[in-house]
């Protein structure tokens, strides 16, 4: 064992720092910060190519001829390729479902499909290239909406369709259908003293990451390639890109870059099939990377969506009842259209206790942009919609709109629509109250010294459009209910691969995941529970690559759930390995080695009691511990096809916001004052990370409510791919974000955490929107508000 010696016990533990519940420092922080971190935009090698792809100025199109000669002609360009070169007869992929062509064939489905790819010796000469190859189109009719998809005389977008698992759908142009029925809402609707109806709209949001798709192929003498690339889940990439090559799985080696966020828009491949392509194709390395206009088609946006709510309540405020109906623009390909709306029926009620619900919702496929995932994931437009229908039944019942919220709000113990018991703290009503005693923010801002107007506190006040005039403040409330993890019976798991050694003396723990860090802070987390397991105080973090075994998405509030619990899980079977090794080599020396609970702290074994026993390094001596395995949370399952009945998710969590925003009603502007947030994190593993997570997740709700949208024309063409005229909130337009948390621990969770990063983005849409309303007494049924629907103009 490397001992020398007998282990003399004192009583001198020493507990580990940087371990779970403290703030720790990022150890990417600093870099990014300075600018000195390596994106996968920065990625570079020797002799490397560029890439670039051709992409269809139409949304719907027959390819009748493609010329590429004058491409190939021009001087620097090493390969040209269309769908007539793919290697193998596979040549579609997709998350779900199998129906994204890897290069456009026979016809293209949305403005921006690709079409074919460049390689050239510089970006500019591929660019040029590109734009030399000659494709014929003949414009075909474009699905833009339910009436033009499941019209008898629609044009069938994906003809042939053999993907009946995933249930009865009425139209071959509805990817998906998942209704949900418990109890008996016709009925339950007689017993309404009140019945609102709305009809609610959410416009298409992009995920606005800063960093654009980019990546690296580099052709390997074995035949493979190995591919650095920024996503969010590497196996998945794996699993849809080697059949398209031609190749096993073991010879597209995968390596996560530098990430410069996803919110879901990195789900779906974007340019890795390409790169590589072009990389085996060429025998070079083949770098892509996309500008932010070709970014706006390369990925997946939020669906688009129509939802028409109807509740009931009685005189007292006890909600009856509730019916909806949901219908989601998937765009040209399913992505993960079927999960999303799994997540918008099950969850279209709201995190109230409703017995009689009717629900509906559909994805449709279009010649709109492709949808798929997104923060929230078909919760935040069912919120956007049910919390508008809570509000608009207490102003008819005469009930403050919180206080009516709390007496339907669901707790632990209740039933969802779909059946399922929520078995952990739902503390809904609990978060509403934290919220609503915030402290308010002063009751005017813009006041400055002997009471003169600061413009710039005003709605557009930095471009001197007003000086307080026609100002009115508002204040709205509302929350939300978000699933944590796959749902639906996916195998959700993940692995991790943990070594304990000496190291210099000292031990150290490295540990190793095919997590994808996007910006979630994930890294951080893994070596907080690597320290608080193991006692170490050194952890390094391997890169994430697929040498490892999957973690799989970052994605869904999951990988602090999942893969810091397969940390976690692979640290105790390490730890209790080094017990073993030091109860054989010297429990012979002191009874306690047998008889005491024994802990890693501080680099040493100690008793539950603080003895000390012996360093762990003493008991590791030069031989490493490694070991890797896989952890899964408790099974969910399927919903009923008819009635949505079944325990689809393993975990929920909750968020509410208050709102204050002051608005210029005579020229349409919004100024959000304040976005106060209280939500339960079950236990914060790092409370500076999650009040981030919070943070971030109100501001991109905040974008949806007032800002945020790509405009498509009624052609399906995208008008506005550019940060130019897609704004998203900047640092002048996010207000102050208190953040009150509660620590409720799920029993169910690794140290009784719950997922995080979602739930605010649900319910700060409707808050602000809400707050609108209140400013303005206008009914506001469409996300995001804009001028003209304050003025009228």
């Amino acid at each position: 064992m490397g001992a020398t010696r007998t282990p003399r016990p004192t009583t001198q533990g020493s507990a580990t720092r940087g371990g779970i519940g403290e703030s720790t420092l990022r150890p990417d922080g600093l870099l990014k910060t300075t600018g000195e971190f390596a994106y996968a935009s920065d990625l570079w090698h020797e002799d490397m190519l560029w890439g670039h792809t051709l992409r269809s100025p139409h949304a719907h199109a027959e390819i009748v001829a493609i010329d590429i000669s004058a491409a190939l002609a021009q001087p620097g360009v090493y390969a040209v390729l269309t769908h007539e070169d793919l290697p193998t007869e596979v040549r579609h992929y997709g998350l779900e479902i199998r129906d994204t062509p890897v290069l456009a064939h026979g016809r293209v489905r949305h403005h921006g499909e690709p079409v074919a790819l460049v390689a050239a010796d510089h970006p500019e000469t591929a660019r040029r290239a590109a734009a030399k190859i000659r494709v014929e189109y003949r414009r075909l009719p474009v699905v833009v909406d339910e009436a033009t998809a499941t019209a008898p005389d629609a044009p069938l977008l994906h003809e042939g369709r053999t993907d009946h698992h995933i249930g009865h759908v009425p139209h071959p142009n509805i990817v998906h259908r998942q209704p949900i029925v418990r109890g008996n809402a016709e009925e339950a609707a007689r017993r309404a003293d009140v019945v609102v109806t709305g009809d609610y709209e959410v416009g298409m949001q992009d995920q606005a990451f800063l960093g654009p798709e980019s990546g690296l192929a580099v052709p390997a003498e074995d035949g493979g390639v190995d591919l650095y690339i920024a996503t969010q889940w590497l196996h998945a990439d794996l699993r849809q890109i080697a059949p398209v090559l031609g190749l096993p799985e073991d010879k597209v080696r995968m390596t996560l870059s530098g990430v410069g966020g996803a919110f879901g828009g990195r789900e779906d491949l974007s340019m890795q099939i390409h790169a590589c392509l072009l990389a085996l194709r060429t025998g070079k390395p083949v770098k892509m990377v996309y500008n932010r206009f070709e970014s706006f088609f390369g990925h997946v946006h939020r669906h688009p969506a129509r939802l028409h709510y109807e509740h009931g309540a009685t005189r007292d405020g006890r909600i009856t009842h509730m019916k909806c109906r949901i219908v989601l623009d998937g765009g040209a390909y399913a992505s993960s259209s079927p999960a999303v709306v799994g997540n918008a029926a099950s969850l279209g009620a709201g995190p109230y206790v409703i017995d009689d619900v009717d629900i509906e919702a559909i994805a449709l496929y279009t010649n709109n942009p492709p949808c798929g995932a997104m923060r929230g994931f078909g919760a935040v437009q069912a919120c956007f919609a049910y919390e508008a229908q809570m509000d608009r039944l207490a102003a008819a019942l005469d009930m403050d709109p919180v206080e009516f919220r709390q007496l339907n709000a669901m707790s632990q113990g209740s039933v969802m629509p779909t059946g399922q018991v929520v078995d952990s703290p739902a503390p809904v009503a609990e978060l509403l109250r934290r919220v609503k005693a915030m402290p308010m923010p002063p009751e005017t801002q813009w006041e400055g010294a002997g009471g003169a107007v600061d413009v710039r506190a005003l709605p557009g006040g930095l471009s001197n459009t007003t000086h307080g005039e026609g100002v009115v403040r508002g204040v709205g409330y509302a929350v939300g209910i978000k699933n944590v993890g796959f749902s639906e019976g996916f195998d959700d798991y993940s692995t991790a691969r943990v070594r304990l050694e000496v190291i210099g003396g000292e031990p150290v723990a490295t540990v190793h995941t095919a997590m994808a860090e996007v910006g979630q802070g994930g890294i951080t987390v893994h070596a907080q529970i690597a320290r608080t397991e193991l006692g170490v105080s050194q952890v390094t973090i391997n890169p994430a690559d697929t040498q490892v075994g999957s973690a799989g998405s970052t994605s869904a509030s999951r990988q602090t759930y999942v893969t810091g619990g397969a940390v976690r899980h692979t640290c105790e079977a390490v730890r209790e390995r080094a017990l073993e090794r030091g109860r054989a080599a010297f429990g012979t020396y002191h009874p306690a080695w047998a008889n005491a609970e024994l802990l890693l702290e501080g680099g040493k074994v100690v008793t539950d009691g603080g003895e000390v026993l012996a360093s762990l390094a003493e008991v590791l001596g030069d031989e490493a511990i490694d070991i890797e395995l896989e952890w899964r949370h408790r099974p969910t399952e399927p919903f009923d096809l008819r009635t949505g009945q079944g325990s689809g998710h393993v975990q929920y969590s909750f968020a509410a916001h208050r709102a204050v925003v002051d608005v210029d009603t005579e020229l349409g502007l919004v100024k959000v004052v304040e976005l106060a947030c209280a939500q339960d994190v079950g236990k914060a593993l790092n409370p500076l990370s999650v009040v981030g997570q919070i943070q971030g997740g109100t501001t991109q709700g905040l974008g949806l409510a007032v800002m945020e949208e790509i405009i498509v024309s009624d052609g399906a063409e995208v008008r506005n791919p550019s940060f130019t005229d897609y704004l998203i909130p900047t640092i002048l337009d996010t207000p102050p974000i208190p953040v009150d948390m509660l620590e409720l621990a799920d029993d169910h969770a690794p140290y009784g955490l719950r997922g995080v990063g979602e739930a605010p983005t649900l319910s700060s849409t409707p808050a602000v929107v809400a707050a609108i309303r209140a400013a303005t007494g206008l009914p506001l049924k469409r996300v995001p508000v804009r001028p003209e629907h304050l003025t009228g103009t």
